[in-house]
């Protein structure tokens, strides 16, 4: 046996010393924790809840990594109405045939046609079944230009009018138009068993429109006060 070993008595009664711990008596920090321990040195952005960890929506996302992002702006709604931007392609249906657009013209006026065109084709046939309504079948109506001659006084210019004559040309009525316009200047006259009337009456002269109906009205009217027609 070698003088360096000890006894086994001994070794028994004096157990050996186990090395000291380097850590003793010091907080250890468990593996886990160190992964997510910031280092010292360098500050870093860790996902650990802290006391000191401001709102991430009132942070600045440049200097605070846990800001939240600042939220875009709304647009507006479009409002309903609104008009549609250029540019987009109409709508099956929306578009109108070209036919419908274009309206119908109208048909000129009666009164609107040329003078003597409207004497001719509607005044006088219009007289003619008027006053045959009123008991006058005999009448011979025409019309042409002349000068008016009255008792005192001469027209310096051939006036256009309406002669309507019956009872075997004892009875008269003059229509007068001395601009050829049946809403110019008009007047009127009756007369019986003479070659002239002695008066000139207005004709129409309150009345604004001017129309077919209006024109054959009035000497209907104006005969019927001077007792010259038969039925009422």
């Amino acid at each position: 046996m070698s003088p360096d070993k000890p006894k086994p008595e001994e070794a028994s009664k004096n157990p050996p010393t186990p090395p000291a711990n380097p850590t003793a008596g010091e907080s250890v920090t468990p593996p886990a924790s160190k992964k997510q321990a910031p280092s010292p040195d360098k500050a870093e952005a860790t996902d650990m809840p802290t006391a000191n960890t401001p709102d991430p929506a009132n942070g600045n996302p440049q200097e605070n990594p846990n800001a939240a992002a600042e939220p875009k702006a709304k647009q507006p709604a479009a409002k309903a109405g609104a008009a549609k931007p250029p540019g987009k392609a109409a709508k099956a249906g929306d578009a109108k045939p070209a036919g419908a657009a274009a309206k119908k013209a109208k048909p000129p006026a009666l009164e609107d046609k040329p003078f003597a065109e409207f004497i001719e084709q509607d005044y006088i046939p219009a007289l003619k079944t008027a006053l045959a309504e009123k008991g006058i079948e005999d009448l011979e109506i025409s019309w042409g230009k002349q000068k008016v001659t009255l008792p005192g006084f001469t027209s310096d210019e051939n006036w256009a009018q309406v002669k309507g004559d019956w009872l075997d040309g004892s009875r008269h009525f003059r229509v007068y138009f001395p601009t050829e316009e049946i809403k110019g200047p008009r007047a009127f006259s009756c007369f019986e068993r003479v070659s002239q009337p002695s008066t000139l009456e207005p004709f129409l002269i309150d009345e604004r429109k001017i129309d077919l109906d209006g024109l054959v009205f009035y000497v209907v009217q104006r005969l019927t006060a001077q007792k010259w027609v038969t039925r009422n």
